[in-house]
């Protein structure tokens, strides 16, 4: 059967206020004490992290969010910088597209909201940089607004215990957003559930090894109570790394983000032996905005943003 079939409308018999309940309570004893979450936190920490987050564990984006943060605690700080400047603090976060997002949308706040982080779903989703996902969880956690925050975590959770599937569809569907959204309690609860629900599913409910002797809500989940069906598919695995371009063109930036002056271009031929890949990875790299070409055959981080529109 399908996800839609499943869940559109909610399954009959689903006492979504018991859920509410129990993950709720489940998190208040069980949630990880992270920056992002403390009170003092402010909506430009709360973007700052979802950008970070998003491929990235929270292990690696902690040091480097406290860093960015200390360097740059307002959007203005950063769209004051040149972009070259955010991609050498992102380090090795990898996908460091989105430290130009982070610039990007620094730059458009600072231009259309007078520096101060817009709290709509609308607004957020107007910057650049700013997909569906980001733009409902910076409105949900940083302004309190009523959002289905759906992230691979949040995804799973409700495939398993609401569809009663092993994994979600790989793509989000409208069927998904239904059922997330009416799933969302009403009032200030709303905020405090989409994060209970996204740790559920990275301590808990996590794709390859269920931790279903320690869910709270193992009482209640369809795809336990079906006897864990297996999926048509695998779970989802990791993009490989070693011998491929992504690793070129990380060895590539490493040399830029070390270097305070243009690097020429011998230097960078020596970061990789097969000169047909080193070249593609060099000119995907300006293509994405990443570094700027010189003339005499040097490289440099970009000190402009890249043209509108470039940032995705």
């Amino acid at each position: 059967m399908s996800f839609l079939a499943l869940c559109d409308p909610l399954p009959p018999g689903l006492d979504s206020t018991l859920m509410h309940a129990t993950v709720l309570s489940w998190y208040s004893a069980h949630a990880r004490d992270l920056p992002w979450r403390a009170p003092g936190r402010t909506p430009w920490g709360v973007l700052v992290s979802e950008i970070m987050l998003q491929q990235t564990p929270v292990v690696r984006v902690e040091p480097v969010w406290h860093e960015w943060m200390r360097r740059w605690p307002r959007p203005a700080d950063l769209a004051a910088e040149e972009p070259g400047e955010a991609i050498r603090a992102w380090g090795r976060l990898g996908y460091p597209r989105r430290a130009l997002r982070l610039h990007a949308a620094a730059g458009a706040i600072v231009a259309r909201h007078g520096g101060d982080v817009p709290g709509t779903y609308d607004e957020l989703i107007a910057l650049p940089g700013i997909g569906d996902y980001t733009a409902a969880a910076v409105a949900s956690f940083a302004f309190g607004a009523r959002h289905a925050v759906l992230d691979t975590n949040v995804r799973r959770v409700l495939a398993r215990a609401v569809a009663g599937t092993q994994y979600a569809p790989v793509a989000p569907t409208s069927a998904e957003r239904r059922l997330a959204l009416d799933l969302v309690p009403d009032g200030d609860t709303a905020p405090r559930w989409a994060v209970a629900v996204m740790e559920l599913g990275a301590l808990v409910c996590t794709a390859r090894s269920p931790r279903c002797s320690a869910c709270p809500i193992a009482d209640q989940c369809a795809w336990r109570l079906a006897g864990s069906p297996p999926d048509d598919g695998p779970p989802r695995r990791g993009q490989p790394w070693h011998g491929t371009d992504r690793q070129v063109r990380g060895r590539l930036m490493a040399i830029l983000r070390d270097s305070t002056t243009p690097v020429p271009k011998h230097l960078l031929e020596a970061t990789w032996p097969d000169p047909a890949q080193r070249e593609r990875a060099l000119d995907t790299l300006v293509a994405d905005g990443l570094i700027e070409p010189l003339d005499g055959d040097l490289f440099r981080l970009p000190t402009s943003p890249p043209p509108a529109g470039q940032v995705g």
